[in-house]
């Protein structure tokens, strides 16, 4: 063979095995360790296996493959779809792996995998920092002088989160459709499920409205953790309401826009409910901001928070929207705000805007109001979340105390009597109620197998709410579940009173019980309110049908019961003679 023959020859070897190693460079190929995307984790094996695993979640096995920018990926585990390939667009930033759904039937392995975002064990995503703008007038305005307390429920259940009024004298039965003791109806545009505050003659409502024709929410008993489709342009509103006649006083649009967050398919873009101390009312949209009027409409200040994500706490792109809800105390307005990145709790001057204090947590993402509860010298602002229910000086924001052992997700309010704390949530497997004694210190996490220590007088587990705030009245306290389990105990030891099965359960129970004069009013979502005597037996008194969808909690004042329907307000009492 001549040289040159062996030489071509050569050549064309390397240049074949260049291009073969050029091949198989060119193979895209996933990060092969261990990644972490919330609580689940996933493993490419470099040899084609797969992994995906999460608390809670079936465990999927399988293998992948990769061809441009799309991973195929198929799998055992789940329901029998995810037996069948699932595609998923990918690209890599850095140590990120980004995925975002091409076409998977598989409905578990698709809430997992959709626009999720992948990190090695150990590194955490980079959070930037929050910025908080205030704007508004410089200095605090020469307010109104507030009409008195009496008679006020100034934010979310009431002073303190109580959801108790006596000398109300409400009737026990009402006919929303023919109106008997309705003593007038007023229709409300949007959606929301806030509730109504009052304060004087005025009655403070929020929501919001979608320009998109047919929104709207779906109510019922499921677990589906999907976001609402409806991301068209909104306008939020607050409305003062004449509570003697039901006319709008006033109304404003307090911002319009697209939203910057989704929400749950089962809320509202207004699902926090307004607050007031007689001078101001404060309005929290979330994403949209905190906004401050005078009691007469006039605007005073408001407070971008930035873009605010709550949502399922396993799975980062699953968002839910805000609801829990601001409170005024003492010349400052308190709110919790736990999302997925960075949660806090935040103190405003009410009359300016101006931050007092801000005091950063490690949380999931939460719902519930915070409740500020004063013994003495000594004032509690008191959190429901998920890691840890805590204590803060409402004062300055130093936390005070913390308790471990919720529930991953949680609704609920707390609230204060006969010298306990009480604060629950309703997700299992944990769903516990905890009864908490005034003026702890430290780390009150109790230890495994025990129920209570000194500074918990007691707890349960499998019996907290998931949506509905306890109420305590008369020494008893009343947990509601979202599946109607009606549960009645005494309030200083825990013991079980009754265990009942409300009915009609219809759709479920979202709104929290109210109770005046030893009647408990218990709202379930189609539109039925109980009335049910207070006292260690059970028994239901009536039944009324409004006849529009209830997931707002009732406001009372002065001998009317204000109830917040899907699309009104309604104001029942018992009519003068």
């Amino acid at each position: 063979m001549r040289i040159g023959s062996i030489r071509s020859i050569a050549w064309l070897c390397a240049a074949a095995l260049s291009w073969a190693t050029f091949a198989v460079k060119a193979q895209p190929s996933l990060p092969s360790g261990p990644l972490q995307y919330g609580f689940f984790t996933v493993t490419f094996g470099s040899d084609g296996a797969l992994t995906l695993a999460g608390e809670g979640w079936p465990t999927f096995k399988g293998t992948w493959k990769a061809e441009k920018d799309e991973v195929t990926l198929i799998t055992t585990g789940g329901p029998p779809a995810c037996s069948e390939a699932g595609r998923y667009r990918f690209r890599i930033e850095g140590t990120r792996l980004v995925l975002t759904l091409v076409a998977d039937d598989c409905v578990p392995r698709r809430m997992i995998l959709h626009d999720s975002v992948w990190l090695p064990q150990g590194e955490r995503p980079v959070v930037p920092d929050r910025q908080i703008v205030r704007s508004g007038a410089d200095a605090a305005r020469k307010l109104t002088i507030a009409a008195p307390i009496k008679g006020s429920w100034p934010s979310f259940r009431g002073a303190n989160a109580s959801g108790v009024a006596d000398g109300q004298q409400l009737p026990d039965r009402w006919d929303a459709k023919g109106g008997e003791n309705v003593l007038w109806r007023t229709p409300i545009p949007g959606l929301a499920h806030s509730s109504p505050v009052v304060w004087g003659d005025r009655v403070f409502v929020t929501s919001a409205i979608s320009s998109k024709p047919n929104a709207t929410f779906k109510p019922g008993l499921y677990g589906d953790g999907d976001a609402s489709d409806d991301l068209s342009r909104q306008k939020w509103m607050l409305y003062a309401i004449d509570k003697r006649t039901g006319k709008i006083g006033w109304e404003r649009v307090v911002i319009e826009g697209e939203p910057r967050n989704k929400r749950h398919i089962k809320s509202t873009y207004a699902s926090a409910s307004p607050a007031t101390d007689g001078r101001i009312v404060v309005a929290w949209f979330g994403s949209e901001g905190v906004h401050a009027y005078d009691v007469d409409g006039n605007p005073l200040w408001k407070v971008d928070l930035g873009r605010v994500d709550m949502g399922a706490y396993d799975i980062p792109s699953y968002e839910w929207g805000p609801a829990s809800s601001p409170i005024i105390w003492n010349g400052l307005v308190l709110l919790q705000c736990d999302t997925q990145a960075d949660s806090f709790v935040l103190a405003l001057d009410a009359g300016t805007g101006n931050t007092v204090w801000k005091t950063a947590r490690q949380e999931l993402p939460s719902w519930g109001t915070p409740t500020v509860i004063a013994t003495g010298d000594r004032a509690e602002l008191v959190t429901n979340a998920s890691n840890y229910i805590r204590g803060y000086d409402a004062r300055t924001g130093e936390e005070l105390w913390r308790l471990g052992g919720s529930s991953k997700i949680t609704a609920p309010t707390p609230i204060f009597a006969n010298g306990l704390i009480i604060v629950a949530s309703g997700r299992r497997p944990e769903r516990p109620i905890f009864a908490v004694r005034a003026g702890a210190r430290g780390d009150l996490t109790l230890e495994k197998e025990k129920t209570s220590s000194t500074a918990v007088a007691w707890s349960k587990t499998a019996r907290g709410s998931y949506m509905p705030t306890p109420l305590a009245y008369d020494g008893i306290l009343y947990a509601l579940n979202n599946d109607g389990v009606f549960d009645a105990y005494e309030m200083e030891t825990g013991k079980e009173i009754y265990r009942q099965r409300l009915d009609p359960v219809g759709s479920g129970f979202s709104a929290s019980p109210v109770a005046a004069d030893g009647r408990l009013y218990l709202s379930n979502e189609d539109g039925d309110m109980l009335v049910v005597a207070t006292g260690r037996d059970f028994r239901l008194i009536s039944t009324n049908r409004m006849g529009e969808l209830l997931m707002a909690t009732p406001a009372l004042s002065d001998g009317v019961m204000y109830v917040r329907s899907s699309s009104s307000l309604f104001a029942i009492g018992k009519a003068p003679k």
